[in-house]
């Protein structure tokens, strides 16, 4: 589970950064690691990229939070986790660091990164959509090591301490959730379900639909406050009114469900669910859409040009190895970009703050040279060393043909990610349509007495 935060950074860049690079927090600073800049130099190295840019925002940073349940990550995975969060979201443009925390019951990441890019000079746009982007990539990341994603909720502003509750049960809301979902599924009526939940404990105002009081109420037993069933609260199903159409809803759900699925070209499951085989009707109708779904299974097929299941699975085998070496070379791509990012950054790094280290090598008193320069000294130097670890002379970079071969691996990885998407778009469908031609020829035999009548029509 990755729960994220982020907010904006406007003033004391420095404080922010020692504060997360704590040795007493990060394992004796074992768990930090940062890009395009160091802990020491991060202050430097963001000022010199936002003087770059020509937006007036107050922001200098932006502090991402991503934090794991108790237990469920080793300190190192987490610390892994943050550093794949850091590269897919800010794909090398912006520097940043992170530092992985363990004085806490849970293991968290902090990342703090230049709110100006260092290669379009661009500030990074905090909004609704970009935090919501952060969360996917969270989500994604976190399925890829096989953790907990926290699902979806219509409510607003749940806090991690609330969520965590809500996981384990403990909380009165997600308590008071769970009690009224299995009154619904007992309840036959609206009225009836009160009095379930007065059976259960609880105290209910507002239930009248003709009250005064905007929202329902429930106080669970020896409680002194009530929950407001509202949106907010609870979430948009355990509103007054939401409560009842749900209730009423119910013996049309499963045929909704049976036919959304028909519809999705996927077969239905008859063998599943005990009323098929106690309702020869209902058994008859799934008969038929599964003979509809097939049909359109087969005849896809043959549009495509397929004449067996042999070469199907010959070409789901070729777009499989296709996908993969287009991911591949993709993830290669964006390592290069990273690579030249960096160099690009150090390149302009080194050139502009050259003319103050010749000032600085000239001068008689270094001193009050170094003090009125120093961090564009300190930045020089790093940039020095920095390309010469590169193999680079840095008087012999030139930024212009770094940015240029930056833009063209740029052009590359956009290619080849649309080649990538393309053909897992292609497999995916021909992996559908085998699982669905599948399902139905492993049917069981009482579910095609239809179909068997009728299948060599449809080859």
């Amino acid at each position: 589970m990755g729960y994220t935060k982020i907010h904006a950074i406007k003033a004391t860049v420095n404080k922010a950064v020692d504060y997360i690079c704590n040795p007493a927090k990060t394992d004796e600073s074992i768990l930090i690691s940062a890009y395009g800049c160091s802990p020491e130099t991060a202050a430097y190295d963001f000022k010199f990229a936002l003087s770059k840019t020509s937006q007036s925002d107050e922001n200098k940073a932006f502090h991402l939070i991503q934090a794991f349940a108790p237990g469920e990550v080793s300190y190192e995975e987490a610390h892994r986790i943050g550093m794949e969060l850091a590269d897919k979201l800010l794909e090398g443009k912006y520097s940043y660091i992170v530092a992985t925390h363990i004085d806490k019951g849970h293991v968290h990441n902090h990342i703090i990164f230049c709110a100006a890019d260092n290669i379009e000079h661009k500030k990074y746009h905090d909004c609704k959509k970009s935090y919501y982007n952060i969360r996917h990539l969270s989500d994604d990341l976190c399925r890829e090591h096989g953790l907990y994603v926290i699902p979806e909720t219509n409510q607003k502003g749940k806090s991690y301490k609330e969520w965590l509750e809500d996981k384990k049960g403990t909380s009165s809301k997600s308590k008071l959730k769970t009690d009224i979902n299995e009154a619904i599924k007992q309840a036959n009526s609206y009225d009836e379900l009160i009095s379930l939940m007065q059976n259960k404990g609880y105290e209910v105002e507002n239930s009248d639909f003709n009250s005064s009081g905007k929202y329902i109420k429930f106080r669970p037993h020896g409680a002194e406050r009530f929950i407001r069933g509202s949106e907010r609260t609870l979430g948009k199903d355990f509103t007054r009114e939401r409560i009842r159409e749900r209730i009423e809803q119910k013996p049309r759900e499963r045929t909704y469900k049976m036919l959304r699925s028909a519809g999705m070209r996927k077969l239905i499951d008859t063998s599943a669910d005990e009323k098929f085989a106690q309702s020869p009707g209902l058994q008859k109708w799934a008969n038929k859409q599964n003979l509809k779904v097939a049909a359109r299974a087969y005849a896809a097929l043959n549009e495509k040009g397929f004449h067996s299941m042999e070469e199907l699975e010959e070409q789901i085998s070729i777009l499989s190895h296709q996908s993969t070496s287009f991911r591949s070379d993709t993830v290669a791509l964006e390592k290069q970009m990273r690579e030249q990012a960096l160099i690009l950054k150090y390149a302009e790094q080194y050139a502009e703050n050259r003319p103050y280290h010749m000032k600085y090598y000239k001068a008689k008193h270094k001193d009050a040279v170094f003090r009125k320069y120093e961090s564009q000294l300190i930045l020089y130097d790093a940039a020095k060393e920095m390309l010469k670890k590169a193999g680079l002379n840095p008087a012999k970079v030139n930024p212009d043909e770094v940015r240029a071969e930056y833009q063209s691996l740029v052009k590359d990885r956009n290619a080849l990610s649309a080649k990538y998407k393309s053909s897992e778009a292609k497999l995916k469908e021909l992996q559908q349509l085998r699982d669905t031609i599948t399902q139905y020829m492993d049917a069981p035999e009482q579910a095609q007495t239809v179909q068997k009548q009728k299948h060599q029509d449809i080859l």
